[in-house]
């Protein structure tokens, strides 16, 4: 594979990782910028358009989350437990997910473009047609965007991050030369405008695609995307796996952005400057924002092989080292959209209206900038531990208050700015909260690494036992007594009592999955309710895989064979 994460200095591995993603994302970011900057010099109704536009976009990354997180952190996974079968697999899955539902996507966009425009009830008739003009082209064509993203992260979970950023260095060139020829039609070039932005932006995104592939190919190099086809069925294990962890992540992107879309609505009865600068505001804000989702998806993989290695004090070092890094440029951004907000403004927009609407804007969300890339990047460490149900719990929670506390603050002598407090303010409690999440969680998971086969195995057998509850003692008696060579296991534990063990493991982990069965089952035992299911799985794999070392192990610990009780069906 491209990068073994689990061994070597912790920083250094990680920033290593993790500068290539941060200057990807911050490419990404130059896009968005780019576009702006340009668009702006046709006004304000051609940028509210192009911000309508580009909600659906950002919808649709949400989306594509849900190929890319599931993909990036199955594969890296695998590869941290030495998977690299697995690892091809969930990869495959990966980019057939992110093709299909790109092109549905883009369908279904086409298809009832002016029904998405028009939720946001634009009054202005030249802003609701660039949106049309701009949602169109740029939906459209995401499948670009989908398979881009999808890549970016198989590149990352093995280790690969220098890949990517290249493929969008080379896109952001293509995107800034084609801008102003597109838009403003220099010469011989025809005046797209709108138009001209969407078409430069998808442009770029299929170079980016490409680059990636073609790489793939070209490169000798061992790499889990080798050999994919988009037209092979998906095994059900792999698809399963990637829904498990990337459902949670899209449900939480998509309902951020609708969330977003319903304040941009709230916003848009302040007038077309309004929604301008929401948008453009919130394209400079992700100068901060997704550098901070690129430390995020580095973190995300180191994570992930670690963890999958079973390697959590580099788990929580990596995390700490991340949280400087980007707690450092949070509060960097805080500063200069607090202290010099007017020159950044002044770039954008034009019109004297807009840029006091924009400076207030960025005072206000600055102030919780660090915040944000706090929990941006705890987010993306949660999600390497598989913990993206929580993530999104918490996300969709907190977030969603944004809008009743967006309509209390609107009503208030605040107006307009009462919408910016209560998006900054929001940021500045999950920030805090994913801290304290995270904190708790690898306490849990540290827990749970620490038991072992004997200990497992020692209270399984103390929960068995119809005498149980004075076999410790018993048990430690023998072990202390034992003139057995411990390189010599017991074949009759063998025989006897490991069939008896698996079957019990089986029952248990069905009784866990039904629940309403529980009671038929188990009326005889009382189950250790320290034991998870994930517990079970991983004895019954270490007992297939090795066996031998096992039965040494538990023949220390003075295990007898036991038969199994006869009221178990």
């Amino acid at each position: 594979m491209e990068g073994n994460l689990t061994k070597g200095p912790i920083l250094k591995t990680l920033t290593k990782l993790a500068i290539p993603i941060m200057a990807s994302s911050f490419l990404g970011t130059l896009y968005n910028i780019t576009d702006m900057a340009w668009i702006g010099l046709l006004g304000s109704k051609a940028v509210a358009g192009v911000g309508v536009g580009g909600m659906f976009t950002w919808f649709s990354q949400g989306l594509a989350a849900m190929a890319r997180m599931g993909g990036q952190v199955q594969v890296a996974q695998c590869i941290g437990r030495g998977e690299k079968e697995k690892a091809h697999g969930f990869a495959q899955a990966a980019v057939q997910l992110a093709a299909f539902m790109g092109m549905a996507y883009a369908l279904l966009s086409l298809v009832f473009t002016k029904q998405m425009v028009g939720f946001f009830q634009l009054a202005d008739a030249e802003a609701h047609a660039a949106a049309i003009s701009y949602t169109k082209i740029a939906c459209g064509l995401i499948v670009f965007s989908f398979m881009t993203l999808t890549l970016t992260g198989l590149y990352t979970a093995q280790g690969d991050s220098k890949t990517p950023f290249l493929a969008n260095l080379i896109g952001l060139v293509t995107n800034m030369i084609l801008d102003p020829v597109l838009i403003l039609g220099p010469g011989p070039f025809p005046k797209l405008g709108v138009a001209g932005a969407a078409i430069a932006t998808v442009t770029a995104q299929a170079i980016v695609m490409s680059i990636m592939i073609l790489a793939i190919i070209v490169r000798k190099k061992e790499n889990v995307l080798k050999g994919i086809t988009l037209f092979t069925k998906i095994p059900a294990e792999y698809l399963n796996g990637i829904c498990k962890i990337g459902i949670p992540t899209a449900i939480q992107g998509m309902a951020y952005c609708v969330i977003s879309m319903v304040i941009t609505r709230m916003v848009s009865a302040f007038g077309a400057e309004a929604i301008a600068t929401q948008r453009v505001g919130g394209q400079i804000e992700s100068i901060s924002w997704n550098t901070a989702d690129g430390f995020a998806t580095a973190l995300n993989a180191f994570i992930a092989q670690n963890y999958g290695a079973g390697e959590m004090g580099r788990v929580k070092k990596g995390y700490r080292a991340s949280q400087w890094t980007v707690g450092i440029w949070g509060i960097f951004i805080t500063l200069l959209f607090v202290c010099v907000p007017r020159p950044i403004a002044n770039i954008f927009f034009h019109e004297p209206k807009a840029i006091a609407t924009a400076v207030d804007y960025l005072i206000i969300v600055g102030f919780s900038e660090a915040f944000l890339c706090i929990e941006t990047t705890t987010v993306g460490a949660l999600s390497g531990l598989g913990r993206t149900h929580l993530c999104s719990v918490i996300s969709i929670i907190f977030t969603s208050a944004r809008i009743p506390l967006a309509i209390i603050l609107g009503g208030t002598s605040l107006g307009l700015n009462g919408i910016w407090w209560a998006l900054s303010s929001t940021s500045i409690v999950k920030g805090v909260l994913f801290v304290i999440v995270f904190q708790w969680v690898t306490r849990t998971k540290k827990q749970v690494q620490k038991q072992t086969v004997p200990s497992i195995l020692y209270n399984l057998r103390t929960s068995i036992d119809p005498a149980g509850h004075n076999r410790a003692e018993q048990c430690q008696e023998k072990k202390n007594s034992s003139q057995q060579n411990p390189h010599q296991p017991d074949t009759k534990f063998f025989q006897h009592f490991l069939p008896h063990f698996c079957h019990f493991c089986q029952i248990q982990v069905s009784s866990l999955l039904f629940k309403h069965r529980a009671q038929q089952l188990f009326i005889p035992f009382s189950f250790p309710s320290a034991l998870k299911l994930h517990s079970f799985y991983q004895v019954i794999c270490q007992m297939s895989t090795l066996s031998g070392t096992l039965f040494v192990t538990v023949n220390s610990y003075g295990f007898e064979p036991l038969p199994l009780p006869q009221n178990i069906a």
